[in-house]
């Protein structure tokens, strides 16, 4: 190891240190000087001191460091609980912090920097979202956590197990990626479920929308479209939610399509765009002239993704849509695909992105492919227009239409001009 390269590597353990001491330090920024075991300036040290440690070990023996850190730990440790002692405070997360940042610093030192500059961050991010946290932890119920850890379970349980080669006569169906396309999107639902249940009584409705949007845009829209016709002097507002709740669904089918079958971007990602920017200009319109309401609060009913019977409907349903798509394919031809597209994008848009996008490298072809994500995305963006006037009244109806209709004419030239 050269000098230069040794002067890097105990700078990065000291930032490390630098990076979690400020936000211990900030956290107990109120308290007295002399009266905190440890602040900025200690997890700063305790980086270095790792890094110092491992360096050490490496000149003599590398059981220095271990003795160091036991050493290192005993005093943390001691004036903790001497903190502890006076405040009543018995958390144990400042002793643990102090410890990961020493092990932080002396990895940075010998092992791979990258990686313990990331566990840094990630472990400044944990302290810092304590409340946070603990909020989510709170506003959770035994049935969903219990859901959860059910499904994970499974998950790690049966994933391993199940067989990685088609069962069916068509060479489609895969029980293992089937499985893991429905945690996938049961695991990105769950993102929005959790920050709906967590922040969806104190956001107002765009947030709302772009939390609800994750789990089920087609909830958010049933949710906003039936305040509108509570509230008709909000119906910009509430349109401009539906409509955000509608860029999300189209980003959201993107990524999840491009992350199985990457040859989909160059196909998906121009109309995608193209659907997702006119759905967020018709909305940042409606926003601007939007009258009151801009502080309406609207409760969104998602029920958990995570719930194994919620997850083991959609599994069921990815396999109907593959074994569907691919006897369409085989027996009928390119728009019988299709057609099976447009009637499951009526019910659930990720079903078709993720089996059309697991076929796209097999027999079904990437365009194809394609064609069909967009069409169930269209077909799904129609319904919630569809939706959204039923619920809300016509005014609304009529707002989202036109700007759905105007995104999907957008993707439409998209597509044809590429083709």
């Amino acid at each position: 190891m050269s000098t230069l390269d040794l002067i890097v590597r105990l700078t990065a353990a000291l930032g490390i240190g630098l990076l979690v001491g400020l936000e211990r330090g900030w956290q107990s920024r109120d308290e007295e000087a002399g009266r905190r075991a440890a602040g900025f300036r200690t997890f700063a040290l305790s980086g270095l001191l790792g890094g110092a440690a491992a360096l050490l070990g490496s000149l003599t023996d590398p059981i220095v460091v271990g003795f160091v850190f036991v050493g290192y730990l005993a005093v943390f440790a001691a004036f903790h609980w001497i903190e502890a002692q006076a405040d009543g405070n018995f958390s144990v997360t400042g002793v643990v912090a102090g410890g990961l940042t020493f092990v932080l610093g002396a990895i940075a030192v010998l092992g791979d920097l990258l990686i313990a500059s990331a566990a840094a961050v990630a472990m400044t991010l944990l302290l810092a979202l304590r409340e946070q946290l603990h909020r989510w932890v709170a506003s959770l119920t035994w049935q969903e956590i219990r859901a959860v850890l059910t499904l994970l379970a499974m998950s790690f349980l049966l994933l391993p197990i199940l067989p990685r080669t088609p069962l069916d006569p068509w060479g489609v169906l895969n029980l293992f990626d089937i499985w893991l396309y429905a945690i996938l999107i049961a695991a990105i639902s769950f993102g929005g479920y959790v920050a709906v249940r967590v922040f969806g009584d104190r956001l107002g409705v765009l947030m709302a929308a772009l939390a609800g949007g994750l789990a089920s845009s087609t909830a958010v829209t049933v949710t906003l479209a039936r305040l509108g016709r509570e509230h008709p002097g909000s119906a910009r507002l509430l349109s401009a939610g539906i409509l955000v709740a509608g860029v999300v669904m189209a980003a959201r089918v993107g990524i999840v399509a491009v992350a199985i079958q990457p040859a989909l971007l160059a196909v998906l990602g121009p109309p995608m765009i193209a659907l997702g920017g006119v759905l967020a200009a018709g909305a940042a319109a409606l926003l601007l002239t939007a009258g009151a309401g801009a502080h309406q609060q609207p409760r969104l009913e998602i029920t958990n993704p995570l719930a194994l019977g919620t997850a083991l409907r959609l599994a069921a349903f990815i396999a109907l849509v593959i074994v569907a798509a691919e006897l369409a394919h085989r027996f009928v031809g390119t728009g019988a695909v299709l057609a099976v597209a447009a009637v499951s994008g009526i019910a659930d848009v990720d079903a078709v992105t993720v089996s059309m996008a697991g076929q796209a490298g097999g027999g079904v072809g990437a365009e194809t492919a394609g064609l069909a994500i967009l069409v169930a995305v269209a077909v799904n963006t129609l319904s919630k227009a569809a939706i959204a006037a039923a619920t809300g009244g016509q005014r609304i109806g009529l707002q989202v239409a036109a700007v759905s209709l105007t995104a999907l004419l957008a993707a439409a030239l998209c597509w044809i001009f590429l083709a």
